[in-house]
């Protein structure tokens, strides 16, 4: 008979649903976190949507560093390398392929999105300038009441997240 209070079954973790290490069965590299595709424009917009879509997977852990890489001989190593590579998965296939083929070879998730941070979350004084030149332009023109009220706060919305990170 074997003693399985003293070994480690590794379906025991793939079965507890709150654990970041959890994949769910239905889940597979294909998938999409966002319905568009990042193409380098609209940073902002798309990171919100993929935070949005992993915190509801509950992977957020694997791109800010809170769900750590253990170490080898651990036997949530071989699980959380799973989960990691999903999220990275995740990840290059929501955005365009000319800029996954530059990430084709970070290291994880976590550094993947350090890599995505650096390279399109910069504040910077023309991308302010165009908002608020985009806000004083904006009329309603053509458009109904409801159509203005949901471009203008967007534009403000955008705005407000921009001089946050400024």
């Amino acid at each position: 008979m074997v003693d399985n209070e003293n070994t480690t079954d590794s379906t025991n973790l793939a079965l507890d649903s709150t654990s970041p290490l959890y994949m769910h069965p239905s889940e597979s590299a294909g998938s999409m976190l966002v319905p568009a595709i990042f193409d380098g424009s609209v940073y902002r917009s798309w990171r919100r949507g993929v935070l949005r879509a992993l915190s509801m997977k509950n992977k957020v852990g694997f791109i800010n560093g809170k769900c750590r890489k253990p170490e080898p001989q651990d036997p949530k190593y071989d699980q959380w390398e799973r989960c990691d590579d999903m999220v990275t998965s995740w990840i290059l296939n929501s955005i365009s392929k000319d800029l996954a083929d530059s990430l084709q070879y970070v290291n994880d998730a976590q550094e993947l999105w350090k890599e995505l941070e650096d390279r399109y979350d910069q504040t910077n004084e023309a991308k302010l300038y165009q908002l608020q030149r985009e806000i004083n332009e904006l009329s309603q023109g053509t458009l109904d009441i409801t159509g203005y009220y949901t471009k203008m706060k967007k534009l403000w919305e955008e705005l407000n997240t921009l001089n946050a990170h400024a």
